[in-house]
């Protein structure tokens, strides 16, 4: 059953190593770097406490910009960000997780994943040996992955007994990933959703206008709320202001059992937009 949300705040979500991750967060995929910490300072102010970003977005100083101007205590924030997939040696992600600290400018990351598992490349077992490395010497409070699929997932638990804490994956209305959640749910892997509006696709989408006219919110806001009721950590982006406020609106009102049949049947097998993890090959 999805998990009930508490209505004006996020949840904390409980992760199998015992932290906790806001479920509503911002992302920074494709934010420019020039305006990337006014763009962070406007979520902060919003209300958003966890933060998204990777070294392959090229954005990490302003993120750690954005961090040292908020006036917020820097316990109150979570920080993500991923390695690099042309890093996935081990000597290589201790220089890039070095790199990825000095651009934040903070002393501990609270979660970094492995951004995609390459497998052409075959070495995404080793960055995991590393960032359980890196745990281990307190560096970082949680680990994860992103962009992997069961079999990877199973081969990396397997060969080192560490299970990812999060996955993140491409999930949204139109790719509803069910199979692999309920995977995700018997290994205790707590998903967090990239793309979650379909990369902009769905906001035009007259099936959830209707659901949105109904609540008197917008589309985005509904998609946002059903990842939330779904149990799913989400991570909307948005370079305007008043976007990345809107999107954090979703806590006076909830999608009901309706709705939620109504999304439920938008899934497709082709719904997929960026690149599938078991071909995807490109180093960054």
């Amino acid at each position: 059953m999805p998990e009930q949300m508490t209505l004006n705040r996020p949840d904390l979500i409980a992760l199998n190593d015992g932290a906790a991750i806001p479920q509503l967060g911002l992302g920074v995929w494709q934010v420019d770097p020039a305006i990337t910490a006014e763009v962070v300072g406007w979520g902060i102010e919003a209300g958003y406490r966890l933060i998204d970003t990777a070294e392959g977005y090229q954005n990490e100083e302003g993120v750690g910009q954005a961090i040292r101007k908020a006036g917020v205590p820097r316990g109150e924030l979570f920080i993500t960000s991923k390695l690099r997939n042309g890093a996935h040696q081990r000597d290589a992600a201790l220089r890039a997780f070095d790199e990825t600290m000095e651009k934040l400018g903070i002393e501990q990351l609270d979660l970094f994943l492995i951004h995609w598992p390459v497998p052409s490349q075959g070495k995404y077992v080793e960055a995991w040996k590393t960032l359980v490395e890196l745990r281990q010497a307190g560096r970082i409070k949680s680990i994860g992955v992103s962009n992997f699929n069961q079999d990877h997932l199973e081969r990396i638990i397997g060969e080192t007994g560490v299970t990812p804490v999060v996955n993140q994956i491409e999930l949204h209305p139109r790719f509803q990933q069910r199979a692999a959640r309920d995977f995700h749910a018997r290994r205790n892997i707590r998903i967090e959703s990239w793309s979650p509006l379909g990369s902009g696709r769905l906001l035009s989408d007259p099936t959830l206008a209707g659901i949105a006219g109904k609540h008197g919110k917008s589309v985005a806001q509904i998609i946002i709320r059903w990842h939330l009721q779904e149990g799913l950590i989400v991570i909307p982006k948005s370079n305007h202001q008043d976007r990345i406020a809107a999107n954090f609106d979703v806590f006076d009102f909830e999608l009901d059992a309706k709705d939620l049949e109504t999304i439920g049947g938008m899934d497709a097998p082709d719904g997929r937009n960026g690149a599938n993890p078991a071909t995807a090959a490109f180093l960054f």
